[in-house]
C-alpha cells in the first residue's frame, strides 16, 4: 500500500514491493475479511431498482459453495473457466471461486458474438463457462466446436433443461472449502486483447498481478482507500479496467464496491447512482465523462460528494479537467497502462502538478522509460516508445499459447507497449500515437485484424481494410473501407447488412459505424494494406 507524502518524490522513496511466495487472489479479496460478519463488500443496484447488499462473509460462503460444485464437475487446478456475465454478484462469486480452486478465470464480454466467443473459448481450451440465460444461446450455438467445454452453468430465474443452474449448484454444495495453496507466480487470469496482425492474444496473468496493480489504483485515486470510500465504475468487469482497476483492489483493501449493469451507458443515471449511493471513488473512461459533460443540468449534482476520479484510455484536455472540478468537485487523475502491464503511469493531484495533455509520471514501484527500437532511453523532448522494465509484479506471464508474440513483446529487459510518447524535463510523459493500427473507441482498444476477418466472411465483400477515424466523443470510430464482391451492390442496404453481420458475431463496439465502398485498397509492393493512406484519404 502506498504511503501518502507531501510530494511525488517522497511517495516514491517510501514505496517497497511486498510480494509473498504464496498468494491467492480469492483468499486475499474475500476470505481474509470474512471474519467480520458485517463488513460490507458489494452493493448491487438491480435493473428493477431494487438493491442487494453482500458482506465478505456472504461472498466467502457463496464462493466456497461454487468452488465445491465446480470441483464436483471435475474442474481442477490449472483449468481455464469462462465467465460470460455482466456486473452482477454471480460474476464476482465466480471469480473468487475459480481463484480458490487454483483455476484460471477467462472473463468474457457479454456483447461478444459467437465468433468472438468461440475463438477465445477454443484458444484457452476452457473446461467450462458460467453465463446467463441472455447469453446461453450463443454458447449452445458454438458448443459443438468446443471439445474442451464440458461444464456450462447458467444464472438467472429461467431454468434451461439439461444445463446446471447456478443457484441449484450452490444450494446443494457445502459452504466450507480449502483453497488451493497457490504461489504468487501461478496463473490466475487470461484477458484477451486484440492485436493488429492476427487473432486476439490472451494475456496470461499470475495471482501477483493484483498486488502489482495496487499502486496504480491507489495513486490516481488520491491514496485509496480512506474511511468512507466506495468505488464504482461503468466499465464492464470483463475488462481489466473494471476487474483489476476497481473490483479486486477494493476488496483487497476490504472496501465496498457498487455494481450496476448498464445495457447502454446513461449519463443521467450515472449522476443518479453516484448521488444515491454516495460514491466516493470512480474509474470513468473518457467517453463516459464526455457524455456526462453533455448533461446540461444534472438533477442530482448537489448530492455528489466524490473524493477521486481516475480516467484512462486517452488524454483529457483542460476543458474536461475544469468540468470535473466544477461539476464533480475533484481533479480527474489520468493514468495509463495496457492489458499486458497495466497502470504504470498516472497522476495524483494531491502530490503533483496536473499538466493537461500529459499522462503523468511513473507510478511508484514501476520503471518506465521512453526508448528507441533497441531499448535505449531517449533524451527529454524526443519521441520514442513507452517501455516498462522487467521484472515487474504487474507484468503478464506470457501470451497464452503464443511464444513468438511473447518474445516479440520484449526488447532486452523492456516490455514494449507500442505507444509512442515523449518525456519532458520533469519526467512527465506525453502521448504521441501508436506504432501499430490499434483503434481506441469509447475506451475499448481493438485491432483491425479480427474485425477485417469477420467482415471478409460476408458474401458481399471482396476485400476490406479497417481503421479508426477521429471522433469527438468516442476518440475514434471503427471505419471499414470495403471492396464489394462482383455480385453485390454497394450502398446503404449492404452497409447496414455488414454492420449487423459484425455486431452479431463480434461485439457492439467493434462493428463499423462508418463504411465506405471503394474499388481498390492501397497496398505495398508485398501486398500489405496501407491503412495510414486510407486515413489520409478519408480526412482530405
Amino acid at each position: 500500500m502506498l504511503t501518502p507524502g507531501k510530494t511525488y518524490d517522497e511517495v516514491c522513496r517510501r514505496f517497497r514491493w511486498q510480494i509473498p511466495e504464496f498468494y491467492n487472489i480469492g483468499i486475499d479479496i474475500c476470505d481474509k475479511w470474512a471474519v467480520d460478519p458485517d463488513r460490507k463488500a458489494l452493493i448491487y443496484e438491480r435493473d428493477d431498482s431494487g438493491v442487494q447488499t453482500f458482506t465478505f462473509r456472504d461472498l466467502s460462503r457463496l464462493s466456497n459453495r461454487l468452488a465445491n460444485a465446480l470441483s464436483a464437475c471435475n474442474i481442477t487446478r490449472g483449468d481455464r473457466f469462462g465467465i460470460l456475465l455482466p456486473q452482477r454478484p454471480e460474476t464476482a462469486i465466480s471469480h473468487i471461486a475459480i481463484y480458490k480452486l487454483g483455476g484460471v478465470a477467462v472473463p468474457l464480454f457479454t456483447l461478444f458474438g459467437t465468433d468472438a466467443l468461440a475463438y477465445r473459448l477454443k484458444n484457452s481450451a476452457a473446461a467450462g463457462i458460467i453465463t446467463d440465460s441472455a447469453n446461453l444461446s450463443k454458447i449452445l450455438e458454438i458448443q459443438e466446436d468446443l471439445p474442451d467445454l464440458h461444464t456450462i452453468v447458467v444464472t438467472g430465474d429461467t431454468p434451461v433443461e439439461g444445463v446446471p443452474a447456478f443457484d441449484d449448484l450452490i444450494a446443494r454444495a457445502s459452504d466450507t472449502f480449502s483453497p488451493a495453496r497457490t504461489r504468487a507466480e501461478d496463473p490466475a487470469l487470461i484477458i484477451y486483447t486484440s492485436g493488429t496482425t492476427g487473432p486476439p492474444k490472451g494475456a496470461l496473468h499470475a495471482h501477483r498481478t493484483l498486488l502489482g496493480h495496487l499502486p496504480g489504483v491507489e495513486f490516481p485515486q488520491n491514496f485509496f482507500p480512506r474511511p468512507g470510500d466506495l468505488f464504482w465504475t461503468p466499465a464492464d468487469w470483463a475488462w481489466i479496467g473494471g476487474l483489476i482497476d476497481v473490483l479486486l483492489p477494493s476488496w483487497h483493501h476490504g472496501m465496498p464496491v457498487l455494481a450496476h449493469r448498464f445495457k447502454k451507458f446513461d449519463p443521467e443515471k450515472a449522476f443518479f447512482l453516484i448521488a444515491k449511493h454516495q460514491v466516493r471513488n470512480a474509474f470513468m473512461p473518457p467517453t463516459a465523462l464526455k457524455l456526462m459533460r453533455q448533461v446540461p443540468k444534472p438533477q442530482h449534482h448537489h448530492r455528489i460528494n466524490m473524493r477521486s476520479i481516475g480516467s484512462g484510455g486517452e488524454t483529457l484536455g483542460e476543458e474536461l479537467l475544469e468540468w470535473g472540478r466544477e461539476t464533480m468537485g475533484v481533479t480527474i487523475n489520468e493514468f495509463y497502462g495496457q492489458t499486458e502491464c497495466n497502470l504504470v503511469v498516472g497522476c495524483c493531484a494531491e502530490v503533483m502538478d496536473i499538466r493537461p495533455g500529459s499522462m503523468g509520471l511513473p507510478i511508484p514501484g514501476h520503471t518506465v522509460a521512453v526508448v528507441d527500437p533497441e531499448g535505449n532511453p531517449k533524451p527529454p523532448g524526443e519521441v520514442g516508445e513507452i517501455a516498462i522494465k522487467r521484472p515487474d509484479p504487474v507484468m503478464f506471464l506470457e501470451y497464452w499459447r503464443n511464444e513468438e508474440a511473447t518474445q516479440n513483446k520484449y526488447v532486452n529487459n523492456w516490455l514494449m507497449t507500442g505507444d509512442m510518447a515523449r518525456r519532458d524535463e520533469d519526467g512527465y510523459i506525453w502521448f504521441s500515437g501508436r506504432l501499430d493500427d490499434v483503434i481506441t473507441s469509447s475506451g475499448y482498444r481493438m485491432g483491425p485484424a479480427e474485425i477485417e476477418d469477420c467482415i471478409m466472411k460476408h458474401p458481399g465483400v471482396a476485400m476490406v481494410a479497417v481503421v479508426g477515424m477521429p471522433d469527438p466523443i468516442r476518440t475514434e470510430v471503427v471505419t471499414a473501407f470495403v471492396v464489394p464482391s462482383l455480385n453485390s451492390t454497394p450502398g446503404p442496404a449492404l452497409a447496414d447488412d455488414i454492420r449487423e453481420f459484425v455486431r452479431s458475431r463480434l461485439a457492439a463496439h467493434e462493428y463499423p459505424r462508418q463504411i465506405e465502398f471503394v474499388t481498390e485498397l492501397p497496398m505495398t509492393a508485398t501486398g500489405k494494406i496501407m491503412r495510414r493512406k486510407l486515413k489520409q484519404v478519408d480526412q482530405e
